[in-house]
């Protein structure tokens, strides 16, 4: 490599800040959905119904990433149209949280608008969604989170589910690697965040960004 090829190094690495390997990732995105209610904000939450990926589970609006979409604010309001009848006129976008990236492979980058519609004008897909549920801002604000943890590692191996064969992931011992890494290593505990509401738990990626938006508006009001 001559010294001229740095020039060209420079213009591909730039400054910008991004998350290495998140094309590798489930890359989805949320709307963290807000709307006035008896003179006070509420989060705008849905239950999933029971015949889709994770049934019955509290959570935003929001799905993975379509190649139809030309922005992740477009992805968010598009998943709300499909998901609640909000039309994207009907939605302020007023900021996004930093994106959110779990242990499990899957990426959340979450918007935050304000829907000018009320409860009676939403159009619910009853395929995707068992009903919607409302919670006031300062029921988050008022409450904290249960904190558990889940214990995350790194198999070399897999056993296949059909055959209840042992399948080498990473071939440790062919590479040359230490035979520690033939057993499963990492022994990381993952913060899980619980909501426990009267209208059901609200846990995980989901809780996590209703703590952090309820933190940044808690800095603003205090």
């Amino acid at each position: 490599m001559v010294i001229e090829d740095f020039n060209r190094i420079k213009e591909q690495l730039g400054f910008e800040e991004g998350i290495h390997g998140k094309e590798e990732y489930f890359n989805s995105v949320v709307l963290v959905l807000l709307m006035p209610i008896n003179g006070e904000y509420h989060f705008v939450f849905q239950k999933r119904a029971a015949n889709i990926r994770q049934p019955g589970e509290i959570c935003f609006p929001g799905g993975k990433i379509d190649e139809t979409d030309t922005s992740l604010e477009q992805v968010a309001l598009r998943e709300t149209y499909e998901e609640m009848g909000i039309p994207a006129d009907k939605i302020e976008i007023i900021g996004r949280i930093n994106t959110l990236v779990a242990p499990m492979g899957v990426t959340v980058d979450a918007f935050v608008g304000i829907a000018d519609v009320s409860l009676e004008e939403l159009a619910v897909n009853e395929s995707e969604v068992e009903r919607v549920i409302t919670l006031p801002v300062t029921y988050f604000l008022a409450n904290q989170p249960d904190r558990y943890n889940v214990k995350i590692e790194v198999h070399p191996t897999t056993v296949d589910d059909k055959s209840g064969k042992e399948i080498v992931l990473l071939p440790v011992e062919e590479l040359g690697l230490p035979a520690i890494y033939k057993n499963p290593w990492g022994n990381y505990l993952y913060k899980v965040l619980v909501y426990k509401t009267h209208e059901g738990v609200i846990w995980g990626i989901t809780a996590r960004i209703v703590h952090e938006v309820a933190r940044k508006i808690e800095r603003i009001i205090n």
